[in-house]
């Protein structure tokens, strides 16, 4: 199954200053702010949600097409990318701009002076999803993700006029977002993402109750956190799936993105949703547990084990089925 997942491509630079920043702040020359801080570690991790999700994808030997805009800087990535199984021909290098970053640094204090440049991230409005379901001799699903607005609603419009199934998933975007654009970006979508809080914010936007979203869209898929995923359709009972036991919990950035990695992993398998949603979290919870969004490792002895315990020998037999193509041993 050919999925191609659209999406923010970007990098992140977090820096750790050792000291505090209230302690450089004179009240009285707040208008007249001019500092530098002298930072003692740098730590530069691959993002963006579209590459997140397809690096997920990627290890568990989905084949995912990324779509989306990068700078000329994107080359070193590109070959990350490719490495773990990513087909990264249709990603757009802008001519001027660079990929998109997110610079941050973090104080003793855990308090936080960050900047989010966009910048080749506005050029993905110029891709067409045609010419990238001619390269691959058609696509089955193109999961629609955070990325510019503009790209956003040009990807929706076509894949409806070519009755291309799609995902819709807003995430950071939705708080910019009016009632119309995510009415236009939601109606007709094969699957909705999202996590609690944005299934409010979007319920209250769109001005759509729950059962009129479902009456919209063909599974809504909420994750819940900790207690896991719900997933609805109008007309049938919800599936809900619980997430395996963590062994520790080291930085939720990205957990979001290995979930629908896995889920939509699952999807390309053929799975059931079930078995989907379990297979995506079970990638989330590998996630928490590492720092950084692409550093964690597959291991298929190691992840059939916790898999297992999670979910039981009949889903585990099924996933392992799988598994067995991509993963080692190990």
């Amino acid at each position: 199954m050919r999925i191609a997942v659209t999406g923010s491509i970007a990098t992140d630079h977090l820096m750790t200053f050792p000291g505090r920043f209230a302690d450089q702040f004179i009240a009285d020359q707040l208008h007249t702010v001019s500092l530098s801080f002298l930072v003692d570690a740098l730590d530069v991790r691959r993002g963006g949600v579209a590459p997140n999700i397809c690096f997920g994808m990627g290890q568990l030997g989905a084949s995912p097409i990324l779509v989306g805009a990068a700078g000329a800087d994107f080359e070193e990535y590109r070959a990350w990318l490719e490495r773990h199984g990513v087909d990264t021909a249709s990603v757009h290098i802008s001519d001027v701009l660079h990929t998109a970053r997110f610079v941050c640094t973090t104080d003793a204090d855990h308090n936080q002076i960050g900047s989010f440049y966009a910048g080749a991230m506005s050029e993905a409005r110029l891709i067409e999803l045609k010419a990238v379901a001619d390269r691959v001799q058609g696509l089955e699903l193109v999961h629609i993700g955070a990325d510019d607005p503009e790209a956003m609603l040009r990807h929706t419009e076509e894949c409806r006029s070519r009755s291309i199934p799609f995902a819709a998933d807003f995430s950071q975007q939705i708080a910019r977002m009016d009632g119309d654009e995510i009415r236009a970006l939601m109606d007709g979508a094969a699957y909705l993402f999202s996590n609690e809080y944005e299934k409010g914010l979007i319920e209250s936007k769109t001005g759509w109750s729950d059962e009129e979203i479902l009456g919209k869209v063909g599974y809504r898929i909420t994750t819940l956190g900790a207690r896991g995923v719900r997933i609805d359709a109008a007309g049938e009972e919800p599936i809900e799936v619980g997430v395996p036991q963590e062994e520790a919990k080291a930085d939720p950035t990205g957990v979001g993105d290995a979930f629908r990695a896995g889920f939509l992993s699952g999807i390309a398998w053929g799975v059931s949703l079930e078995r989907a949603a379990q297979l995506g979290c079970m990638l989330a919870t590998l996630v928490i547990e590492t720092v950084g969004t692409q550093e964690y490792e597959l291991r298929r002895d190691h992840f059939m084990v916790r898999f297992t315990k999670a979910y039981g020998e009949e889903a585990a037999a099924e996933v392992n089925d799988h598994l067995t193509r991509v993963l080692p041993q190990a």
